[in-house]
């Protein structure tokens, strides 16, 4: 059915367990993965600058979420490949959608915290924006907790 499945990933539990979600769903149908993680590299925070050594950062750990989540892929068996995406000024699910726009994707996992009420608000739901951007199905995954 999907053949090419597109697997968000922030290297959080709900993520993982996303992850883990949409390499069964590889698995089963025998699709291929691309495992993304978006840079929240915004301009400023708080009106200050980032430096580049906090990009350098920010950049480094975005890759070691990608490593970990493409070593559980070859774990499981399943061809995948990563991408980190970074658009300046861009939002989670403008990135992911673009990302599963450009790679052709017929399926998005994502994990949802599940917040709601004002949590939901003052934080903003990056899963949200996923299923109201994306140019395909968007399956979203619950934290097993």
């Amino acid at each position: 059915m999907f053949r090419r499945i597109l697997i968000a990933v922030d290297g959080s539990e709900t993520s993982n367990h996303a992850l883990d979600t949409g390499l069964q769903l590889a698995r089963q149908g025998q699709a291929s993965v691309r495992v993304v993680h978006a840079l929240d590299e915004l301009a400023s925070v708080s009106g200050y600058p980032y430096s580049a050594q906090l990009r350098d950062v920010v950049r480094q750990e975005g890759q070691k979420i990608l490593d970990d989540a493409l070593a559980i892929a070859r774990k499981a068996d399943v061809p995948a490949d990563a991408e980190l995406v970074n658009q300046p000024d861009g939002r989670l699910g403008e990135m992911v959608a673009n990302a599963a726009r450009a790679w052709n994707a017929d399926l998005v996992v994502v994990g949802t915290h599940g917040r709601r009420g004002i949590g939901r608000v003052l934080l903003g739901s990056g899963a949200e924006e996923v299923v109201r951007m994306a140019p395909v199905p968007v399956l979203t995954v619950r934290s097993s907790a």
